[in-house]
């Protein structure tokens, strides 16, 4: 994870509403992303997650798209997308997405009871909109066979956590004074 490791450490810090943010292309789309930073994260993801048995990879707009499109083609797996936009189609689910920074209604169509997912995500900070995915993931009855995370930033909240799910990631970061420390630079399990 050199270029992923390496893109953290450069990344420049904002500060809103009190909490720091990291500006990184996987989790912002700035500055560029660039395709070897992007196939080496594909690479750990496939290698990382239980893909066996997996049915669908499902992830939240908007950064999780290019993630989780990468690893559909490589692996074959189709790909849905929970949208912050409701089409009201038969069988759509609302979720209420919580950050550290923003609350928004997202909505999950075409996951049925019974599917097997994968659930990818740019980065896990208080754990607020994976712990909505998951939960309503649940209540539709669709069998989560992994979650995985590129970036975790620890020294927070985690709600997903809290609500006793399980996250692997590639790497573990923390902001201290204004910079990305790597906390783990294998991540989660």
């Amino acid at each position: 994870m050199d270029q992923l490791k390496q893109s953290l450490l450069e990344a420049p810090i904002i500060e809103k509403n009190g909490y720091h943010y990291f500006v990184h292309p996987i989790s912002d789309g700035v500055p560029k992303l660039d395709p070897t930073l992007l196939r080496e994260i594909v690479i750990r993801i496939i290698r990382k997650a239980e893909l066996e048995e997996v049915d669908r990879i499902v992830t939240p707009a908007a950064m999780g798209i290019h993630i989780s499109t990468a690893v559909s083609l490589m692996t074959d797996i189709p790909l849905t997308v929970i949208r912050k936009r409701e089409y009201g189609l038969e069988d759509e689910v609302a979720i209420s997405q919580q950050t550290g920074y923003s609350e928004n209604e997202m909505y999950i169509n075409d996951v049925r009871e019974g599917e097997r997912v994968l659930v990818l995500d740019d980065v896990l900070s208080t754990g607020g909109t994976l712990a909505a995915v998951l939960e309503a993931l649940d209540e539709i009855g669709a069998e989560v066979i992994d979650t995985v995370a590129v970036i975790k930033k620890s020294g927070g909240e985690n709600k997903v956590e809290d609500a006793g799910y399980h996250v692997k990631t590639l790497i573990n970061v923390d902001v201290v004074d204004g910079e990305v420390v790597i906390v783990d630079e294998d991540g989660d399990d």
